[in-house]
Protein backbone atom coordinates (compact mmCIF):
# COMPACT_ATOMS: atom_id res chain seq x y z
CA UNK A 1 0.00 0.00 0.00
CA UNK A 2 2.83 2.42 1.11
CA UNK A 3 4.55 1.45 -2.39
CA UNK A 4 1.77 2.49 -4.06
CA UNK A 5 1.04 5.68 -2.48
CA UNK A 6 4.65 6.31 -2.94
CA UNK A 7 4.84 5.72 -6.57
CA UNK A 8 1.31 7.90 -7.48
CA UNK A 9 2.75 10.36 -5.49
CA UNK A 10 6.52 10.36 -7.19
CA UNK A 11 4.16 10.12 -11.29
CA UNK A 12 2.49 13.00 -9.86
CA UNK A 13 5.37 15.23 -9.38
CA UNK A 14 7.29 14.17 -11.92
CA UNK A 15 4.33 15.17 -14.21
CA UNK A 16 4.03 18.58 -12.78
CA UNK A 17 7.36 19.39 -13.09
CA UNK A 18 7.13 18.58 -17.09
CA UNK A 19 4.55 20.94 -17.46
CA UNK A 20 6.26 24.10 -16.47
CA UNK A 21 5.78 27.35 -18.15
CA UNK A 22 8.29 29.87 -17.61
CA UNK A 23 7.25 32.80 -20.36
CA UNK A 24 4.58 34.92 -18.84
CA UNK A 25 3.46 36.26 -22.11
CA UNK A 26 1.50 33.15 -22.84
CA UNK A 27 -0.46 33.60 -20.12
CA UNK A 28 -1.08 37.28 -21.23
CA UNK A 29 -2.31 35.87 -25.09
CA UNK A 30 -5.56 35.24 -25.06
CA UNK A 31 -5.87 35.75 -29.29
CA UNK A 32 -6.48 31.84 -29.49
CA UNK A 33 -10.20 32.42 -28.47
CA UNK A 34 -11.14 35.85 -29.09
CA UNK A 35 -9.78 36.33 -32.93
CA UNK A 36 -12.21 33.00 -33.19
CA UNK A 37 -15.37 34.63 -31.67
CA UNK A 38 -14.55 37.73 -33.48
CA UNK A 39 -14.68 36.36 -37.12
CA UNK A 40 -17.38 34.59 -36.07
CA UNK A 41 -19.26 37.81 -35.62
CA UNK A 42 -18.18 39.69 -38.61
CA UNK A 43 -21.18 39.83 -41.00
CA UNK A 44 -21.52 37.57 -43.87
CA UNK A 45 -21.16 38.78 -47.42
CA UNK A 46 -20.84 35.64 -49.75
CA UNK A 47 -24.28 33.91 -51.09
CA UNK A 48 -25.26 30.69 -51.18
CA UNK A 49 -24.91 28.72 -54.89
CA UNK A 50 -26.16 25.85 -56.14
CA UNK A 51 -24.86 22.96 -56.12
CA UNK A 52 -26.13 20.85 -59.12
CA UNK A 53 -24.20 17.31 -57.74
CA UNK A 54 -26.91 17.60 -54.94
CA UNK A 55 -29.69 16.81 -56.13
CA UNK A 56 -32.04 14.20 -54.45
CA UNK A 57 -33.92 11.98 -56.83
CA UNK A 58 -37.12 12.79 -57.12
CA UNK A 59 -38.73 9.23 -57.13
CA UNK A 60 -37.59 8.10 -53.25
CA UNK A 61 -40.22 5.83 -52.82
CA UNK A 62 -39.51 2.14 -51.96
CA UNK A 63 -39.93 -0.26 -54.28
CA UNK A 64 -41.65 -3.48 -54.24
CA UNK A 65 -38.96 -5.88 -53.45
CA UNK A 66 -38.23 -2.88 -50.53
CA UNK A 67 -41.36 -2.63 -48.69
CA UNK A 68 -41.88 -6.53 -49.05
CA UNK A 69 -38.72 -7.05 -47.16
CA UNK A 70 -40.28 -4.35 -44.52
CA UNK A 71 -43.49 -6.13 -44.41
CA UNK A 72 -41.59 -9.52 -43.80
CA UNK A 73 -39.28 -8.24 -41.19
CA UNK A 74 -42.20 -6.59 -39.72
CA UNK A 75 -44.51 -9.70 -39.32
CA UNK A 76 -41.39 -11.80 -38.53
CA UNK A 77 -40.34 -9.64 -35.61
CA UNK A 78 -44.46 -9.74 -34.51
CA UNK A 79 -44.12 -13.41 -34.57
CA UNK A 80 -40.57 -13.23 -32.00
CA UNK A 81 -42.41 -10.90 -29.86
CA UNK A 82 -45.42 -13.39 -29.54
CA UNK A 83 -43.60 -16.39 -28.84
CA UNK A 84 -41.71 -14.24 -26.32
CA UNK A 85 -44.70 -13.44 -24.25
CA UNK A 86 -45.98 -17.09 -24.48
CA UNK A 87 -42.50 -18.13 -22.96
CA UNK A 88 -42.45 -15.84 -20.42
CA UNK A 89 -46.77 -17.24 -19.66
CA UNK A 90 -45.66 -20.46 -19.32
CA UNK A 91 -42.53 -19.95 -17.00
CA UNK A 92 -44.86 -17.11 -14.53
CA UNK A 93 -47.21 -20.52 -14.14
Amino acid sequence: MKFRLAAATAASLALAACGSADDASTEAEANTVEVAADEAMEPVTEEPVEDPAADIEADTAPTAAEAASVEEAGDEAAATAAAALDAMADDSQ
